[in-house]
């Protein structure tokens, strides 16, 4: 069974910085698309960013630039480095992985199919 664990979150004035860590336990597959999602109360969770197996990145427009999504593929984590943060990124962050199966030009869209999600980690930047 996969499971996902998040860090790292916290509290930041705007323009600080924080990284995020997912640590994932019992991968059995070779392949996956990986995520970070955020949701704000009363809207929809969205696509921060994704990574595959094969370390392509792929970004929301409202972060490019400032966060970097990259992995460490032997010990199955996953981190979020946020830069030059704004009261707008504010949210609860989630990770998700692929699992049975997966799609590249999905992951490409910030969709991770088949998701298992992590419990998230609160992300908080006061102005």
């Amino acid at each position: 069974q996969v499971q996902l664990q998040e860090s790292g979150g916290g509290s930041v004035q705007s323009g600080g910085s924080l990284k995020l860590s997912c640590a994932a336990s019992g991968i059995t597959f070779r392949t996956y698309c990986m995520g970070w999602f955020r949701q704000v109360p009363g809207k929809e969770r969205v696509g921060v960013a994704t990574i595959d197996h094969e370390g392509r990145t792929n970004y929301a427009p409202s972060v490019e630039g400032r966060f970097t999504i990259s992995q460490d593929s032997d010990d199955h984590v996953v981190y979020l480095q946020m830069d030059s943060l704004k009261s707008e990124d504010t949210a609860m962050y989630y990770c998700a992985t692929s699992t049975r199966w997966w799609q590249p030009s999905r992951c490409r869209t910030l969709i991770v199919d088949d998701p298992t999600w992590g419990r998230g980690t609160q992300v908080t930047v006061s102005s």
